[in-house]
């Protein structure tokens, strides 16, 4: 997952970006995403615009790694203001190391409602919660917790848990609140 400010500079990466990339974190942060893009920028400036206005995107993108390799990826995003900033968050739902050939397909079928359990377990991985920590959180099983996540993955079409976030938050089944610094709306610690 990468977030990205109106300028289209990175403002975070998770561990799962750095990784596939191969780049250090703090030397992405505050780089404009353009040069992780072979071919330059996906959006022309007006086109970039348009995308912050409609708040939802998803594509493919080929993207330079550090050691000059390329991987292809399809992607989704979406934007929203935060703490008066507007910010774009972008995961990356698959990855081909073959060019636009991708191993596995997002199935079309219709999502179907979650359950409000599985709302919320969404929510808290939206924010980052691991699975001991949402048990913690809601005091149930942490087995319970990875139904509630396969339950909702199903019901959306998801693939991975960063590919639920995407879909929940994009389509505006989970919101996930920000009332002060990441963690504090959960009473968890915020170094």
């Amino acid at each position: 997952m990468a977030l990205v400010d109106v300028r289209r500079q990175l403002v975070d990466v998770n561990g799962a970006f750095v990784h596939l990339l191969g780049y250090d974190r703090k030397g992405l942060i505050g780089q404009p995403i353009r040069k992780l893009i072979d071919g330059g920028p996906l959006f022309s400036e007006s086109e970039w615009k348009a995308a912050l206005a409609e708040g939802r995107h998803a594509g493919e993108a080929t993207l330079l790694c550090a050691l000059g390799d390329r991987v292809t990826v399809q992607w989704a995003s979406t934007s929203e203001g935060v703490t008066g900033r507007q910010l774009t968050l972008a995961v990356v739902l698959s990855t081909s190391r073959w060019g636009a050939r991708f191993r596995r397909s997002t199935p079309h079928g219709e999502s179907r409602a979650l359950t409000g359990r599985e709302r919320e377990v969404a929510r808290l991985v939206a924010l980052g919660y691991t699975g001991p920590e949402i048990a913690d959180q809601l005091q149930i099983a942490h087995d319970t917790v990875r139904t509630h996540v396969r339950n909702a993955m199903v019901k959306v079409d998801a693939r991975s848990r960063a590919h639920l976030v995407a879909k929940t938050l994009g389509d505006g089944l989970v919101l996930a609140p920000v009332t002060g610094p990441v963690g504090a709306e959960m009473g968890r610690p915020t170094a």
